[in-house]
C-alpha cells in the first residue's frame, strides 16, 4: 500500500502515483510604518496542499476502474483522511482538482496510457461523515 485516502487504497494495482508534492504556505502580514520598512507577523500556517501524479498503463494496472471509482468519492464533496503508506495520519484533505490526459488509443478509443493529476487540500476534520456519504460511492 502507498497511501490511502478515504475509502480508496493507492496500490501498485490500482492507481501507483510516481511523485508527491506538498506546498505549505505561512501567513506573514504586513503593516506599512512611516519612515521604516514594513512590519511583518507571522499569524500561523496558511493553506497546505499535497499533488499526486503519475502515469496509469492499462494494460499493467487496473487504472481506468480505480479511476472512475476516485472521480466518485471526490465528487461527494467532503473530506477524507489521508494515510500515508506508513500508517500516519496526514490530515483530513479535499480534492481540489482532478487532471487526466489519455492518449496512446486502442483501436475502440480506449486509451492505453493516462497520465493523472490529483490536487488535494488540507482541512479541518468533519463533524461527522455518514454512512449515506458513503453508499453514494456504490
Amino acid at each position: 500500500m502507498l497511501m490511502i485516502y478515504g475509502m480508496f487504497v493507492f496500490e501498485l494495482k490500482t492507481i501507483p502515483f510516481q511523485k508527491i508534492s506538498e506546498t505549505i504556505n505561512y501567513r506573514y502580514p504586513s503593516n506599512n510604518r512611516f519612515g521604516e520598512s514594513p512590519a511583518t507577523q507571522f499569524i500561523g500556517i496558511g493553506e497546505e496542499k499535497i499533488t499526486l501524479s503519475g502515469v496509469l498503463y492499462l494494460e499493467v494496472t487496473g487504472g481506468r476502474v480505480s479511476l472512475e471509482f476516485y472521480k466518485r468519492q471526490a465528487d461527494l464533496g467532503i473530506s477524507w483522511p489521508l494515510i500515508n503508506g506508513s500508517g500516519i495520519l496526514l490530515g483530513f484533505y479535499v480534492n481540489e482538482s482532478i487532471q487526466t490526459d489519455r492518449e496512446e488509443f486502442f483501436n475502440d478509443g480506449t486509451p492505453r496510457k493516462i497520465e493523472f493529476t490529483f490536487s488535494l487540500k488540507k482541512v479541518d476534520p468533519p463533524d461527522v461523515i455518514s454512512g449515506a456519504d458513503i453508499l453514494k460511492l456504490l
